[in-house]
């Protein structure tokens, strides 16, 4: 798997390669501008009369931009640099290659243009065919002011390919947040290792294709212990970990899954969760909901086993359930809890009690997590239960009292302090899902997309999951995959129907084509 790193972590790992190791940051400027430089020249063709602006701030971000502008003046283009700053603030290793730019820029053929960035120097620009982004690196945040804030602004209203050097400018690197603007990159060419913000939050829409240059960071460091355990999930890592039928298999030796889900007027996500689990591969799935919408279930479900349960007068389920479903805890090798199942408060007492008296395996959602989060988290850390708990950032924020924002700021921290703190498997939904494991390992998804945003798709999930670990995988393997899965369909599910019609039910729908594809290392 890939490993992804925050914004001080890639710090940590620049200072060790050059004081610990004694690799000269040089050298690792040198690799970067020219990492660059190549991706321009490939992405533009020949340069020969290609002018490409570059924008340059006083850090190594504009170190780099020194860089690639005399690469891409020896291959031929014609290079205009803008510092953002005063020569007179540029330091270290930035300032050496801004020296020997400015050696060369009067040599050069055609001669390099190096001046201080004005906004009137930006109405005498004629035929850009590329523009770089060399401002700010890794370390920034908070908002960008006058007068770069015009400067960001007239960059992404121009019509040619924007290359951001590691970051977009304005772009937290560790969270993903823009605070107020940022550079719109169609390229962003990062350096070592991928950071955080390139896949959180906005980093996804303002990054654009994201590719990972070696500069040189040795192994002994991106491996490091140091490094928190934070990865990319991508099809590799999925389709080695799929479960295998044997040929012995039969019903219900390839997983059950005990549904208990459903109310009166939330009938859809029961059933959505349920024939996810089927599609997902579970040999038998059983839904256990109140008899009052029993006869709606079984209208609508024809492979999935129904089995009525005693209701409330409000239609869902009441406290006498508890005992009905006893026998159907034991025979399931996962339980899901809380699609559709309302907030009534007999209802929520037995999920209560599910937690506390029972001892298996169980995926909780929905209603059954706000039972869980009025309980408080101490009851389900004395929970016996293996669980998998899938909140998307509200419900989240109502588990550990922190606002929805929040949650969404810290989209990697947060589900590995919760995961740790309970000893449960914790999948935080959302743009993307981050799944966290015990040991504080967290997974970042790589599938999926807007249109996914839509009533009914986290039924889908939790049934895609709770299939994959009642066939045998292991929690945190069932959950990233499932997450995986679940987004590749939504994709597939995009591309026929778009982002703005797609429903919950494309994306069942799409999931045999899903597994189909990660089964066979991708498309044919």
């Amino acid at each position: 798997m890939e490993r992804v790193v925050s914004a001080e972590e890639m710090k940590w790992c620049d200072e060790t390669t050059i004081k610990g190791i004694g690799i000269p940051g040089l050298s690792l400027m040198e690799n970067a501008g020219g990492a660059v430089a190549r991706l321009i020249q490939h992405t533009l063709g020949n340069l020969a009369n290609k002018h490409v602006v570059v924008f340059c701030g006083k850090g190594n971000n504009g170190g780099d931009g020194f860089v690639l502008a005399r690469h891409l003046s020896n291959a031929g283009a014609r290079i205009s640099v803008f510092l953002t700053s005063s020569p007179l603030d540029i330091r270290g290793d930035a300032r050496l290659n801004f020296n020997v730019l400015k050696k060369i820029s009067g040599r050069a053929t055609p001669p390099i243009t190096l001046q201080r960035y004005s906004r009137n120097i930006l109405d005498t620009l004629q035929k850009i065919d590329a523009v770089v982004d060399a401002i700010f690196g890794t370390g920034f945040s908070g908002r960008i002011k006058q007068p770069l804030l015009g400067l960001v602004e007239w960059i992404n209203i121009q019509n040619v390919p924007v290359f951001s050097v590691d970051i977009p400018s304005g772009l937290n690197a560790t969270t993903g947040v823009v605070e107020n603007a940022a550079v719109r990159a169609h390229h962003t060419i990062t350096f070592g290792l991928r950071k955080s913000g390139l896949l959180l939050n906005s980093g996804k829409e303002f990054s654009g294709n994201v590719e990972v240059a070696d500069i040189g960071i040795p192994k002994a460091v991106t491996e490091s212990k140091t490094l928190s355990k934070t990865f990319l999930v991508d099809l590799a890592d999925v389709r080695a970990r799929l479960p295998r039928r044997p040929l012995t298999a039969n019903k219900y030796s390839v997983g059950k899954v005990f549904v208990v889900a459903g109310s009166k007027g939330l009938t859809g996500a029961a059933a959505l969760c349920a024939t996810s689990a089927l599609r997902a591969g579970a040999g038998a799935v059983l839904l256990g909901t109140p008899e009052a919408v029993y006869p709606t279930m079984m209208r609508k479900l024809t492979e999935v086993m129904v089995m009525p349960l005693p209701s409330t007068d409000e239609g869902t389920l009441s406290d006498m359930s508890f005992e009905a479903l006893q026998p159907k805890l034991a025979w399931a090798d996962v339980v899901v809890v809380g699609p559709g199942l309302s907030r009534n408060a007999q209802t929520q007492s037995v999920v209560l009690r599910i937690l506390k008296e029972y001892s298996g395996r169980i995926l909780l959602d929905a209603d059954g997590l706000y039972a869980a989060a009025s309980a408080g988290l101490d009851m389900l850390k004395k929970s016996k239960a293996d669980v998998i708990l899938t909140p998307h950032s509200g419900e989240f924020g109502n588990l550990v009292k922190k606002k929805s924002e929040e949650v969404d700021r810290n989209r990697i921290d947060f589900p590995r302090a919760l995961a740790k703190q309970l000893r449960k498997t914790v999948i935080l939904k959302g743009a993307p899902s981050i799944t966290a494991t015990l040991d504080g390992t967290t997974y970042v998804n790589s599938t999926g997309n807007p249109g996914m945003a839509t009533i009914g798709s986290g039924d889908v999930l939790s049934g895609i999951i709770a299939a994959l670990w009642a066939q045998g995988c292991p929690a945190e393997i069932a959950a990233y995959s499932g997450v995986y899965l679940h987004g590749l369909a939504g994709d597939l599910a995009k591309r026929e129907f778009g982002e703005r019609s797609l429903i919950a039910g494309d994306i069942t729908g799409h999931l045999p084509q899903a597994f189909s594809i990660v089964e066979n290392g991708g498309l044919k």
